[in-house]
């Protein structure tokens, strides 16, 4: 199915002058009740002759309809959970204030385009994809108000937000005791009895090292709880922007959110035409800054010094009291600009840099197999050489000769599979209409019902 965007200017309504009453107000009077009587004869003919005629063709927004085969209940947590925290939002992390990230359901602030204030673009924070989930889920056409009909259950809990909130509490118990009160609140419900909490999942918008504390000395996980660590949890699954990869059996990646959110279908498809015929003159590029530790500083320190060492490499270095790298339009103009993009670790093995490169069209290169090979299996093609370059240590040394000698039909392909690949890794916005492609909420929904087909065994 194709769509095409209309761009139709509405000018403002003008006003009207004041009319001039005329001298003989007899006539008026009379006009007004026989004009009345005209016009409700009209409609009366109109509601009588309407079921013989078809209905007009009309382009108002209708809303989704569910043709998937589940339903999932939304439970309807006491607000200390999910959206008190909000009330608190300048203390919700402690290295920014979370006001401005937190308003729109958690798509953050507009960003201006085209010199008018966007719907469908915003400066959305890399650890919020909880608050965007749990608004699409509410308004999900195969959401179910019955528990008895669900196929899985949601448990709303913005525990990324509460984790950054209580990162520097040196006391154990305080930092983890929200998890522990909702803990305590789910598994004493009926639903979850019945399954002991297989059918039931969390989305989390922070990593899964935030809440995998290993011990319970303060000083060994910086700011980490014992969410995931807690039984009860280990038999739900979990999503988050972050699984670990060796433990988290019962984890599932979810994209981190870049700043694209359409409303409708011809959204998505207009930006992705976009994204096939925008000039790319850049053979690679790299947005991003220096790390500390010795394996992380020593990857960035040398695509730094390969890119700016590069005429076909554009740098956007981030630096401590930068903007640039803030600034969503700045970064996605990089990347639509360069035909590879350099996807370094972060602070940890995944980047949100990495979704904003391919909303751009842009080929990934990757340097560990952990930045997105066993993250988001859900969303990914099987052949990962379809839409990625792997770089190990021997060849990355070498970054623009290994990247030149990949032919130009084979990058024309790779950008054609990402591009492909932008609708179910983009959050749509939570109040989208005539929007029928499979965003990320869509994905994670039917691969948890059918995950949840095979394991759960009812005991009621």
């Amino acid at each position: 199915m194709s769509y095409t965007k209309k761009h139709v200017k509405i000018d403002l309504w003008p006003e009207k002058e004041k009319e001039k009453y005329p001298k003989n107000r007899e006539t008026l009077k009379l006009t007004i009740p026989t004009l009345l009587l005209f016009c409700s004869i009209c409609l009366l003919f109109l509601i009588l002759l309407s079921p013989f005629t078809s209905p007009p063709q009309t382009t108002s927004l209708l809303p989704r309809t569910c043709d998937k085969n589940f339903t999932v209940y939304v439970y309807d947590l006491p607000k200390e959970f999910n959206t008190n925290l909000l009330q608190n939002c300048r203390n919700l992390n402690i290295y920014t204030d979370m006001c401005p990230h937190v308003a729109n359901n958690g798509l953050g602030q507009p960003i201006r385009r085209g010199g008018g204030e966007s719907k469908t673009w915003f400066a959305t924070h890399q650890f919020i994809a909880e608050m965007i989930f749990h608004a699409r889920v509410e308004n999900h056409p195969c959401r179910t108000w019955e528990p008895s009909n669900a196929d899985i259950f949601y448990v709303p809990f913005y525990g990324g937000l509460y984790a950054s909130s209580v990162f520097r509490e040196h006391n154990l118990t305080k930092r983890d005791e929200l998890a522990v009160r909702l803990v305590d609140y789910v598994s004493g419900q009926r639903w979850w009895k019945r399954t002991n909490g297989r059918d039931h999942f969390l989305a989390i918008g922070r990593t899964a090292w935030d809440f995998m504390r290993s011990s319970d000395e303060a000083g060994t996980d910086f700011g980490a709880n014992i969410l995931m660590q807690m039984p009860p949890v280990m038999n739900m699954s979990v999503l988050t922007v972050e699984r670990q990869p060796w433990e988290g059996d019962n984890q599932f990646g979810i994209p981190y959110p870049s700043y694209f959110h359409p409303y409708t279908s011809a959204e998505m498809v207009t930006w992705q035409n976009e994204m096939r015929s925008v000039e790319r003159p850049h053979l690679f590029s790299f947005v991003g800054g220096k790390r500390k530790g010795l394996e992380k500083a020593a990857i960035r320190d040398e695509l730094i010094r390969q890119c700016a060492g590069s005429s076909r490499c554009e740098l956007l270095k981030c630096e401590s009291g930068g903007t640039s790298c803030h600034d969503p339009m700045t970064v996605l103009g990089v990347m639509a600009r360069s035909r590879f993009c350099l996807q370094a670790p972060g602070d940890s093995f995944t980047r949100r840099s990495t979704f904003d490169a391919m909303l751009a069209g842009c080929i990934p290169v990757f340097f560990s197999p952990h930045t997105m090979y066993t993250q988001y299996m859900w969303y990914l093609p099987e052949d990962r050489r379809s839409y990625s370059v792997f770089m190990g240590q021997k060849n990355s040394t070498e970054i623009e000769h290994e990247l030149s000698r990949i032919s130009e039909s084979e990058v024309v392909q790779m950008r054609e599979t990402i591009i492909g690949l932008i609708p179910r890794m983009t959050y749509a916005h939570p109040n989208a209409t005539n929007y029928d492609l499979p965003d990320a909420v869509d994905v994670a929904l039917e691969a948890l019902s059918k995950q949840a087909r095979g394991k759960v065994v009812y005991s009621l």
